[in-house]
């Protein structure tokens, strides 16, 4: 018995997306070659890729055969707009019959004379990456069978451009978050400086991030901080929070309104943003530390001769959404000779399993008024050890180093 004319496309179809060639190929190439095969094998005269930017509201010309000016001109269409953009709407394929002007955004495609699309959302692990559609210059009706074919090749080009996404945003955010933490600490009489950061195994990279800095008046300026979410997006948040709460320090004394500030930027500017902060600010001539929370953890002293506590400050909403209406506050603490305050991420203290208290007691019995490198060295030993953390984890630690003859110049072990 012969094999009908719709086995033998859909055979030919299966085999373009399945061949083992494919796998050696780059994403541009990748692209390129398939919607070749898509234009002899469904006959058309265009086919087009559009992925979604990185916010996810409009798409992008990538890859084309027949449209080569969209990828030229930077042609953008909107989600829910135009026919490519109701087809990444509805996630569903969109058929028309009859292009005019007022069923596309680009005027590219009715000015070439294309009378008949087709359109397939792709769609790879639940997350929209683009639209495939493909177009005749001749009246055409695509039949169901057909429409069902281009969306295989659909989900094959889906599934590569979100791994290819994916691999890129993840050494993209590595790369960015790699260079705002800070390539050395600044050194400064009667204060040492030690810091550490591990990206979690779960979030691979995330928003934690540290930051110190001189301030006018023989001050310096400790942040430690953590952007919810994780990937590219969490540290190109953090990267701009970073940036702004420089710029406030500069500018204001007091924490708690270099937080108000930030708070007020992120809550305006960065939607959907949140992110916990702690803000001190040391004045290295009273020996005083300003700090405001932000939704953080407390900060732990150790001062020579005592048990480590945490530091006595209140804890404020986090930065975003416009939660602190009634402003923040901030504390002063005394950080005689020989101190020390260990600023942390909640990666170091949450565990699956764990109580948080758990956590918390374990990280005070750990930190102890010796110098920093060796502090963080004992802290990250007490409470990682051989255990990778499932989340970024960020250390900072300062003392205040006493003189020869001050208590606490023999550093305990």
């Amino acid at each position: 018995m012969g094999v009908s004319r719709g086995s033998r496309m859909r055979l030919r179809v299966l085999e373009a997306v399945t061949d083992s060639a494919l796998r050696d190929l780059g994403l541009e190439k990748l692209f390129e070659v398939l919607l070749w095969r898509v234009h002899d094998l469904f006959a058309i005269d265009t086919a087009t890729v559009l992925l979604t930017d990185s916010s996810g509201e409009q798409l992008v010309t990538r890859a084309t055969i027949g449209l080569e000016e969209e990828i030229f001109q930077g042609v953008r269409v909107p989600v829910g707009t135009g026919f490519a953009g109701r087809v990444a709407q509805q996630r569903e394929p969109v058929r028309l019959e009859r292009v005019d002007r007022s069923a596309v955004v680009s005027s590219l495609i009715w000015e070439r004379g294309l009378r008949s699309l087709v359109g397939v959302p792709m769609v790879a692990q639940g997350d929209l990456t683009g639209v495939l559609h493909v177009g005749s210059t001749k009246p055409r009706r695509f039949s169901d069978e057909e429409v069902d074919l281009l969306q295989l090749v659909a989900d094959r080009l889906a599934t590569a451009a979100h791994a290819h996404r994916s691999r890129s945003a993840r050494a993209a955010a590595a790369m960015l978050q790699d260079s705002l933490l800070p390539g050395h600490l600044p050194t400064t009489d009667h204060w040492e400086l030690a810091a550490r950061y591990v990206p979690g195994t779960d979030s691979g990279v995330g928003g934690d991030w540290y930051d110190v800095f001189r301030l006018p008046g023989d001050r310096i300026g400790l942040v430690i901080g953590d952007v919810v979410g994780n990937g590219l997006r969490a540290a190109i948040v953090m990267g701009r929070l970073r940036s702004a709460l420089r710029a406030y320090a500069l500018e204001f004394a007091d924490p708690a309104e270099v937080l108000g500030k930030l708070d007020r930027k992120a809550s305006h500017f960065e939607n959907h943003t949140m992110a916990t902060v702690a803000y001190a600010v040391i004045d290295a001539t009273t020996h005083r530390m300003d700090i405001s929370l932000a939704g953080h953890p407390l900060p732990v002293l150790a001062v020579p001769g005592r048990a480590a506590e945490f530091v006595d400050a209140p804890v404020g909403p986090p930065i975003g959404y416009d939660l602190a209406v009634t402003g923040r506050r901030s504390a002063s603490v005394h950080v005689p000779p020989g101190a020390l305050v260990a600023l942390y991420t909640d990666g170091l203290v949450e565990r699956r399993g764990l109580d948080l208290d758990t956590g918390l007691e374990a990280l005070r019995r750990a930190v102890s008024p010796m110098p920093t490198e060796d502090a963080c060295s004992r802290i990250m030993a007490a409470l990682v050890g051989d255990r990778p953390a499932p989340d970024d984890i960020a250390l900072l630690a300062v003392r205040h180093s006493p003189a020869p003859d001050e208590p606490g110049a023999a550093s305990p072990v």
